[in-house]
């Protein structure tokens, strides 16, 4: 049996000013993403923690240095765990690219999921990517206690097919910066424990 704890990495000046972000957009954390990286830590005393994956982009691997140090670990970084491509509405304001966002939106719930945005990826796409790169790792891993750090969007694709939503209900997955998802994986389905724990954060 695998624990693994699927959190969205720290808050970014982009997810403050509204700004979207996606693969290509490789942001740092803010004073306050970087205060949120210091509340996982605090999530985790007690508990065992043994292997700390992240996406390649530095958003999520600057979440995982205080967890990293805490249980003294180096974190492994997979491109394949990057956040999903929004293509051409990258680095614009959500306003500026609203009625884009809508349209992605009504057909990705009535169940056209290889719609995409411009030079961007589909849903279908970013899980088949992320999943399978996942499941890879639960399967050679040795380490019981994983962390994921990993970004919204991805999430919610993961977490809503995992858990047998349907990748057209993954607005259903509530998420914010720094939230935790708890779940455990017998090496033929996944089950929640918890979802969206946010108790950790000091907001």
């Amino acid at each position: 049996m695998k624990h693994l704890y699927i959190i969205r990495h720290g808050e970014t000046a982009f997810n403050k000013s509204k700004k979207m972000q996606g693969r290509g957009i490789d942001a740092s954390l803010n004073e306050k993403g970087r205060k949120q990286a210091e509340s996982v830590v605090a999530f985790f005393e007690g508990k065992s923690v043994s292997k700390i994956v992240t996406s390649s982009l530095k958003r999520a691997k600057e979440s995982v240095v205080p967890l990293c140090k805490s249980f003294n670990l180096d974190a492994e970084g997979y491109t394949e765990l990057d956040e999903m491509d929004f293509g051409t509405l990258e680095g614009k304001r959500f306003d500026d690219v609203k009625s884009d966002l809508i349209s992605l939106h009504q057909n990705w719930s009535s169940g056209e999921l290889e719609m995409a945005p411009d030079n961007g990826e589909n849903p279908i796409q970013v899980y088949k990517r992320a999943s399978s790169k996942i499941e890879e790792i639960l399967e050679l891993s040795k380490e019981e206690h994983i962390v994921f750090m990993l970004h919204g969007r991805l999430i919610r694709i993961l977490l809503s097919e995992w858990l047998g939503l349907g990748l057209k209900n993954m607005h259903q997955i509530e998420h914010q910066n720094g939230a935790i998802n708890y779940l455990t994986w017998d090496a033929q389905k996944f089950e929640v424990v918890e979802l969206n724990i946010i108790n950790h954060l000091d907001e």
